[in-house]
């Protein structure tokens, strides 16, 4: 059920298909030195995830990437594993008022998870705000809608609309993300940030995971903003 990626760090790939097309979606489970679990993007909690998550520690925080992506199972996480901890990209709180969230994400990342995690909101859209996370031991980059990053092996379907949507074996968002970003500058400026980082596998949020050469893959991909 999670397939390890490297030291303390797992995913976990499971079908998503939006209007009629297989995309697939992948959760990140990173085990945090001081102990306990960071779940990224959670995926449905079956009981043989359930399992394969408590061999590896406590669940102590659930992330999503973004108020669409990574949230859609959160209240299986919160019914399961009580002293968890909620987390809330921007705008989640109200298309969830159903949760209880225990922290809002941006930024900065909380203490007791900064030694492991470092994040960065990715701002400029219109109307999304995604949270791009890097495990530092690791040197990996974990996105969402963002980082679409669909491969060879995915259905001839899903590589058609890829084409089209221009994330076929490139990493970055689809074609309509772009065209609605409103502010180039911050959202160039966020990329920037992510850029930043020392990362070299890439995991996004759709697609094939890239296990080496993940900086030079973002940066061709985000090219269109230069």
């Amino acid at each position: 059920m999670l397939e390890q990626r490297a030291d303390r760090l797992w995913t976990h790939a499971e079908s998503l298909r939006f209007a009629g097309v297989e995309l697939g979606r992948i959760m990140t489970v990173i085990e945090l030195s001081s102990g306990g679990l960071f779940v990224q993007s959670p995926a449905e909690l079956t009981p043989a995830l359930e399992a394969a998550l408590d061999e590896r520690g406590d669940v102590r925080f659930v992330a999503p990437a973004s108020k669409l992506h990574g949230h859609l199972y959160m209240e299986q996480y919160a019914t399961a594993y009580p002293d968890a901890e909620l987390l809330a990209a921007p705008g989640l709180a109200a298309r969830r008022p159903d949760l209880t969230f225990d922290h809002l994400l941006g930024d900065t990342p909380d203490p007791r998870w900064a030694p492991d995690i470092d994040q960065v909101a990715i701002v400029g859209h219109r109307w999304l705000t995604e949270l791009a996370y890097f495990h530092r031991p690791s040197r990996t980059l974990v996105l969402g809608d963002v980082g679409f990053h669909i491969g060879s092996s995915s259905p001839l379907k899903t590589r058609l609309v890829a084409r089209a949507l221009r994330v076929y074996e490139r990493v970055g968002p689809p074609v309509e993300f772009r065209l609605t970003i409103a502010n180039a500058e911050s959202f160039r400026r966020s990329i920037r940030d992510v850029l930043a980082w020392d990362f070299d596998r890439v995991i996004p949020g759709h697609g094939e995971i890239v296990e080496t050469g993940g900086k030079r893959a973002v940066l061709e991909g985000f090219d269109w903003l230069r």
